[in-house]
């Protein structure tokens, strides 16, 4: 544990057990690192009392040389004062909302007659903002929505009312071809110009069922009072915007307005997916990342991202959806996680939409920096398999026999997560006999590792047995007696449910069937079994040819050899001639092997 200043001592034994904001500074004054708590002298206490695992976090407490605190009356508004902190002074050591790009919004501007277009520059004089939009179709979508149900201008003239009154404008092919109505010429008021932008409003935030209401209420008016053609006019805006209601991602009549939140983890990236579903519809839907700074859980991470997030979106739902129980309480919120049904559903697809994202990024990472997308891979399987340094040459074992004939061992080699066929090898079992695994295991390990030894080779970072606790335990005893037992890290892999073994553990460890580390493991043990079983067949068939040659009196192995190695088969040494025969073994030879194929 490091050593803790008089001051921060002090400073730690009066701190109160109150929810609250607490912020530590480095030697120069700055906030390196801004935190909330329920409980501040408990939760900034454990800071200093325990040793971390984590290197970042070692160094962030090593450089905390003063501490300030703001109690707080409820954990929302520590929460919300965090956040506000985090944006102010974007600390060194606190999670960060990473944006690869800047997404679009629609903006309803703040003027006479107001413009409706899209923009990735949020101006604050007034104007609203909806969005973002993470898909640049869905927004499009919309906005080509918007022109066909109302006649809104796409002019910028200033369209104050004292400016049409000195009748300097004239409507313009717009009006002419019925997208405009003249507000420039006063052929519209403002009331009737702004019924459209509150419908707009209405849609934007995901409210068109309402919004439909209000129509037909208006459309029926219309017709009560023999204004058909206004009628007929609304109608034709309901039917527009019950066929793109239709085409929205419709969930569940009976969820109403919730938040959905998910997290894929990928090392130091968090990938969060947040949807909003509003009139059981969803109306947004973004996935951003988050880089972890320290050992944040996913608690921290989603009460740092849902405010952000909620405040982008506008959203007023008082229900969030989470995949797990939420440790955190937050004014008018209700946090749930569901296990069933509609809502379930919807965390699953959130949960797809992560993933995918997450796909997205890695592949688009190989292409542009394969360095970097092999260190990631490198990296996760490190932690995942708990080892002292990046398995960057990996060395996998598998056994192949059938009833005991022709034992063969195959060793394959990966460097850098990726196939190095020019490094693979067989063994050829030596001082074995019958079917014994175990004792293979041992000899091809042996031999393997006795030699690169001698040649003064690389050893590995990682070897992988193919086999459970007894293959482990051989190849163990070899590593013993080349004195390279604990130098090198060393796993075994049963089959029936991918289970991984380590020495002296008798509980196996299993990896998420989808994640890159047991995919890499897989892959290397396919590999070693493919290898093994392919020259073990090539053992067997030339065993079978060598048998039936052998068979012929007054042939030996020799001979058999010799005439394998010039025709290649059985089947063409019977096809040669006396003389073809006599030109590889002999006359004398040649003679006895027509005579008894003949016979034969």
């Amino acid at each position: 544990m490091q050593q803790i200043s008089d001051s921060i001592q002090l400073k730690l034994k009066t701190l109160p057990e109150k929810p609250g904001v607490y912020q530590y500074f480095d030697k120069d004054g700055t906030i390196i690192y801004v935190g909330k708590a329920k409980n501040l002298k408990k939760r900034v206490t454990s800071y200093f009392s325990k040793n971390h695992e984590q290197a970042k976090t070692y160094l962030l407490v090593k450089r905390i040389v003063d501490i300030l605190y703001i109690v707080v009356d409820t954990e929302t508004d520590a929460l919300l004062l965090e956040n506000n902190l985090i944006k102010k002074y974007q600390p060194k050591y606190n999670i960060q909302l990473k944006d690869d790009k800047t997404y679009p919004w629609i903006c309803i501007k703040n003027e006479a007659f107001p413009r409706v277009f899209s923009t990735r520059l949020l101006v604050k004089d007034g104007s609203r903002y909806f969005g973002p939009y993470a898909s640049g179709r869905v927004m499009h979508t919309l906005l080509d929505l918007f022109r066909e149900l109302f006649p809104l201008r796409t002019c910028s003239l200033d369209l104050a009312a004292n400016k049409i009154e000195q009748g300097n404008y004239k409507v313009c092919l717009e009006y002419h071809i019925g997208k405009c109505l003249g507000p420039c010429e006063k052929k519209q008021s403002i009331q009737d110009y702004n019924l459209y932008i509150a419908e707009i409003e209405g849609i934007l935030k995901g409210n068109i069922a309402s919004v439909i209401q209000d129509l037909k209420k208006r459309m029926f008016a219309f017709a009560e009072n023999f204004e058909f053609e206004a009628a007929q006019d609304i109608k034709t805006r309901i039917e527009l915007l019950e066929r793109y209601q239709a085409k929205s991602t419709i969930v569940s009549p009976t969820i109403h307005q919730v938040d959905v939140v998910t997290m894929v983890e990928d090392n130091d990236t968090v990938f969060v997916n947040y949807l909003v579903v509003n009139s059981g519809a969803i109306i947004h839907g973004i996935t951003v990342e988050v880089k972890r700074k320290l050992d944040e859980t996913q608690n921290d991470i989603l009460t740092f991202v849902l405010p952000e997030l909620r405040e982008r979106f506008q959203s007023t739902a008082k229900e969030i959806l989470v995949e797990n129980p939420l440790d955190w309480e937050m004014e008018d919120l209700r946090f749930f996680a569901p296990q069933r049904g509609d809502k379930k559903a919807l965390i699953d697809l959130s949960l797809r939409n992560a993933k995918f994202y997450r796909l997205e990024k890695m592949k688009q990472e190989k292409i542009k920096d394969p360095e970097r997308h092999t260190n990631r891979i490198l990296e996760t399987m490190m932690k995942d398999l708990r080892l002292k340094e990046l398995p960057q040459h990996i060395e996998c074992f598998d056994n192949s026999n059938i009833q005991g004939t022709n034992p063969v061992s195959a060793c394959v080699v990966f460097k850098d997560a990726k196939p190095s066929k020019k490094d693979y090898r067989h063994f050829n079992v030596q001082t074995v006999e019958g079917p014994d695994d175990f004792a293979t295991m041992r000899e091809a390990v042996y031999r393997r590792y006795r030699r690169l030894l001698e040649e003064e080779q690389p050893l590995p970072q990682l070897i992988i047995i193919d086999g459970g606790k007894g293959q482990l335990g051989a190849a163990l005893e070899s590593l013993e007696k080349l004195n390279l037992r604990g130098k090198i890290a060393i796993i075994g892999i049963a089959k029936r449910l991918e289970e991984l073994f380590y020495p002296g553990d008798s509980l196996p460890l299993y990896l998420d069937k989808r994640s890159e580390t047991l995919k890499v493991i897989q892959h290397l043990r396919n590999e070693a079994h493919r290898f093994g079983i392919t020259h073990h067949r090539n053992r067997r068939s030339k065993s079978a040819l060598s048998n039936e040659l052998e068979a012929i009196p007054g042939i030996g192995e020799k001979t058999v050899q010799d005439l394998i190695k010039a025709f290649k088969s059985v089947k063409r040494v019977k096809e040669q001639s006396e003389e073809n025969l006599a030109a590889i073994v002999g006359k004398a030879k040649a003679k006895i092997i027509i005579e008894f194929l003949q016979k034969d």
